[in-house]
């Protein structure tokens, strides 16, 4: 064989080559593919594996399979009770119908631009009839089921399916949270100083019940001691006088002795008597007979 067939050969190769890779492509299985002619949908390969297209004339669009997250901007809504919330919701979606979401959005970016309206604008409608208490206890379920019922029903159209709808944080306005706390804590201030005032008249009744029961403990304590210290001095003067009685002798020496003991011993007292004064009558005698 001639060189110049050899290159004839090497050439033919060469296109039949091009055109092959032209004309074969390969779908992954976290994808799906349609076959363009002149920008116009001719095929749909959902199936992964090696596929084929018209070299030059056709082209080849591809599409994910997998679920795609979906992150809408977060927007305020004024609730059923007049208060006002930020929300900051997330979706997850699939594309379900890629002919359809060819026709219908084109690319994903304008896809994600119209669910994020879908989903938005389904929050802000189910949200708005509702109360902030009504959002944050567990009705937040059947309120999310509704919202992705309507979401998934209107993005059929687009070609989606619509996995999932979730609420990933509700807060409330900077104003309004200021406000919201500037009135709770008022409220609790308010609660301190009622407590406060019940403390404190509690304190005074248990004060005034204390002191009336100190009051009425004395008086009963002393009136039983006035009590008992005068059947004391009643038994006393009796048992002293039945001892008089007795012997009236050595009774008045034992008085005398008493009174010695209190005004001589350790007592600083200065007496002026005279000395056949009666107080020293026991000194001369011990019967009391005066020394003449």
């Amino acid at each position: 064989m001639s060189k110049t067939q050899l290159a004839i050969l090497g050439i033919v190769v060469l296109v039949i080559g091009v055109v092959a890779s032209s004309a074969l492509f390969t779908v992954h299985q976290v994808q799906q593919a349609i076959v363009l002619q002149f920008g116009k949908p001719v095929r749909v390969v959902q199936e992964p594996g090696l596929s084929w297209k018209i070299p030059f004339i056709q082209d080849v669009r591809f599409y994910e399979r997998r679920i795609l997250d979906l992150d809408p901007p977060e927007f305020e809504v004024l609730l059923d009770d007049k208060k006002r919330i930020k929300v900051d919701a997330f979706a997850r979606y699939r594309i379900l119908d890629p002919l359809r979401f060819l026709q219908v959005v084109g690319s994903e970016s304008t896809a994600r631009n119209r669910l994020s309206n879908l989903v938005n604008s389904s929050l802000r409608r189910v949200i708005a009839k509702t109360s902030l208490t009504d959002l944050l206890s567990p009705k937040r379920g059947q309120l999310m089921e509704q919202i992705q019922t309507e979401v998934t029903a209107n993005a059929k159209a687009l070609g989606i399916n619509v996995v999932d709808i979730r609420i990933g944080r509700t807060d409330l306005p900077t104003e309004t949270s200021q406000a919201v706390f500037n009135r709770m804590r008022t409220e609790r201030e308010r609660e301190a100083r009622e407590l406060r005032a019940q403390g404190t008249e509690t304190a005074q009744k248990i004060r005034a019940g204390a002191d009336r029961d100190r009051t009425v403990i004395l008086a009963t304590a002393k009136r039983k001691s006035e009590q008992l210290r005068g059947e004391g001095e009643g038994q006393r003067n009796l048992i002293l006088g039945k001892a008089y009685g007795q012997d009236p002798e050595f009774f008045q020496f034992y008085k005398s002795l008493a009174e010695y003991q209190k005004n001589l011993v350790d007592s600083d007292t200065t007496m002026v008597l005279s000395p056949d004064s009666d107080f020293f009558k026991f000194f001369g005698d011990i019967k009391g007979a005066l020394k003449k």
